[in-house]
C-alpha cells in the first residue's frame, strides 16, 4: 500500500488521521467501541477532499496515555487526531485537559460551533468539556464526546471547515492564508 500511495498520491492528496478511543472499560475489552469505528466509517463515507488514512487506538482515561498518544501522532505526520470520550464530569475524565497539554494553538472556533449545534439537539452537550487545538507539528486534535451519536452530530458541523483547516496547516497554495475565517469558495 505504502509503494502505491507514495507513487500515486502526493502529500497534498492525503490526509492522515489517528481516532483515540478513551475509555478505561474499552480499553479492559469490558465494552465495545462504538465511537472510533463511527467516526471512521463516518469520514470514509463523508470526506471527499483527499485520501483518508486511519490509524487508530484505545486507552484508558489516564491523562499520562492521553498525552503520549496524541504527541506521538503528532510527530509522526498524522494530519488530524480525533479523540472519542472522557470529555464529561467524572473524575476520570480527563480528554480535554491531556489535549491542552499536548496542543500549541487552541482552536476555539471549532468547539463553539460543536457546542452550539450539540445545546440546539440537548442541554445536556453543556456538560461536556472538548478541547481543540494545534499542534507545533501543524496537527488538529478534536475532542469528541464518547457516545457515537454525539460523535455523529459533532462531525456533521464540523466536515464542511476540516479539509480547509488542513490545507491551512499544511501550507496547500490552494488554501487562503488571508481570511481564514471566509468560506473557501469565498477566499479569491
Amino acid at each position: 500500500i505504502q509503494s502505491y500511495l507514495s507513487e500515486n498520491c502526493t502529500n497534498m492528496d492525503l490526509t492522515r488521521v489517528g481516532i483515540l478511543t478513551v475509555s478505561d472499560r474499552v480499553s479492559r475489552g469490558e465494552a465495545e467501541d462504538g465511537g472510533g469505528p463511527l467516526i471512521q466509517s463516518y469520514l470514509s463515507d463523508n470526506w471527499t477532499k483527499s485520501t483518508l488514512i486511519f490509524e487508530t487506538r484505545i486507552v484508558p482515561d489516564e491523562q499520562p496515555l492521553i498525552e503520549e498518544a496524541l504527541k506521538n501522532w503528532s510527530s509522526n505526520n498524522i494530519d488530524l487526531i480525533i479523540t472519542t470520550g472522557g470529555t464529561g464530569f467524572t473524575l476520570r475524565d480527563v480528554t480535554p485537559e491531556a489535549t491542552r497539554n499536548v496542543i500549541w494553538k487552541e482552536a476555539p472556533g471549532l468547539v463553539i460551533a460543536m457546542m452550539q449545534h450539540s445545546l440546539s439537539i440537548t442541554p445536556y452537550a453543556m456538560l461536556s468539556r472538548p478541547a481543540a487545538g494545534i499542534t507545533k507539528d501543524q496537527c488538529l486534535i478534536i475532542n469528541l464526546p464518547g457516545k457515537p451519536k454525539a460523535c455523529t452530530e459533532n462531525l456533521e458541523v464540523l466536515l464542511p471547515a476540516l479539509p480547509h483547516a488542513l490545507k491551512l496547516l499544511k501550507n496547500d497554495p490552494s488554501a487562503s492564508t488571508v481570511g481564514a475565517h471566509i468560506h473557501p469558495d469565498h477566499s479569491s
